[in-house]
């Protein structure tokens, strides 16, 4: 690696655990020094509405960096980033839209690590999205930040594979891992004003939005492979769960089986590996299981103090689609 004579002075703005291991590996890099934090306000949350502290400012309270927590970047804000004179502002998972003027502040520009292969899947919820559709593969795109979303020009992308057992939450883990070879690629070579940014293709753009409760339905006509992806890519939020016996379990880990059982959402019964419903093409495997007030369970353990009787049809809902080819529309909650 190659060691920069004046490390860069970088901005991180973000509120989520995902770059931690980015902003670990910025401060042993030699490469660039983090000056400031922007990040989200403290917000009640949980059961007890606790006012909750997020892990990146946890992160940069414990190596004593000024924490900014703006409900929105105003004048006032504007002047203390200015103030600042950064090289660069890194955005990762930060939840503010900026204005061009705190895009304009730093004089390498504002760059965003985006968890997606763009300009597939611009928006709020690429990690899931990309698991839930299916995809074999997603990544970590280094980009430009302009005011169209997500939609600036793209330096690198490191790729990681999604595999079938794959959860939200595991890609979640290497995708954040994979900011750290993105990052060590670029930094040197957008320090040295050496670096390309390739215009993404708009004709190629396709949008994911921001995810609720109501995404947790679950429609059995549709093929087996597509619920078994819906299933795991919105594990663990907001999760999918079926009726079964009058309460909503929740279903937390599943695959396909090619061979057809029966009409959708008739339950066959047990395998080694799961309980077994028929869908509109193939069978699904539900491999893990939860029910109200329960543990998650292997399907195997979960049956025996929730038996499920084979031939009972679960009830299917329509699933609401979670890509566009056009941003979806801004909804509050």
């Amino acid at each position: 690696m190659a060691f920069l004579s004046t490390m860069l002075k970088i901005v991180f703005m973000g509120s989520d655990a995902i770059a931690l291991p980015a902003l670990d590996w910025l401060t042993g890099s030699g490469l660039a020094h983090v000056v400031a934090v922007f990040t989200q306000p403290d917000r009640a949350a949980g059961r007890g509405q606790k006012v909750q502290v997020n892990e990146i400012k946890h992160w940069a309270e414990a190596r004593g960096l000024p924490v900014l927590q703006p409900v929105k970047i105003g004048a006032m804000e504007q002047q203390q980033l200015a103030a600042l004179k950064p090289d660069l502002i890194l955005v990762m998972a930060y939840g503010h839209i900026l204005k061009q003027e705190v895009i304009d502040t730093p004089r390498l520009g504002t760059l965003n690590l985006h968890t997606s292969i763009l300009p597939k899947y611009r928006g709020a919820s690429p990690i899931q999205t990309a698991t839930a559709c299916g995809d074999q593969e997603t990544g970590v795109t280094l980009m430009k930040i302009v005011l169209a979303l997500d939609a600036g020009p793209v330096a690198r992308v490191e790729r990681v594979p999604i595999e079938p057992l794959d959860t939200a939450a595991g890609v979640e883990v290497r995708l954040a891992q994979a900011c750290v070879p993105l990052l060590a690629r670029c930094l040197p070579a957008i320090a040295a004003g050496t670096q390309t940014f390739t215009p993404q293709d708009e004709g190629e753009a396709t949008f994911c939005r921001r995810l609720t409760k109501g995404d947790s339905v679950i429609d059995f006509s549709a093929p087996a492979p597509v619920l078994a992806a819906r299933i795991n890519g919105l594990n663990p939020w907001p999760g999918c769960s079926v009726e079964i016996a009058g309460q909503q379990v929740k279903l937390g880990l599943a695959d396909a089986l090619s061979a057809a059982n029966g009409a959708p959402g008739t339950v066959v019964g047990p395998d080694d590996d799961g309980l077994l419903v028929a869908t509109g093409r193939g069978t699904l495997r539900l491999r893990r299981l939860q029910r109200p007030g329960g543990k998650w369970l292997p399907a195997a353990e979960f049956l025996r103090g929730f038996p499920v009787a084979a031939g009972s049809v679960l009830p299917s809902h329509p699933m609401p689609a979670l890509t566009a080819r056009v941003p979806f529309p801004h909804r509050k909650g």
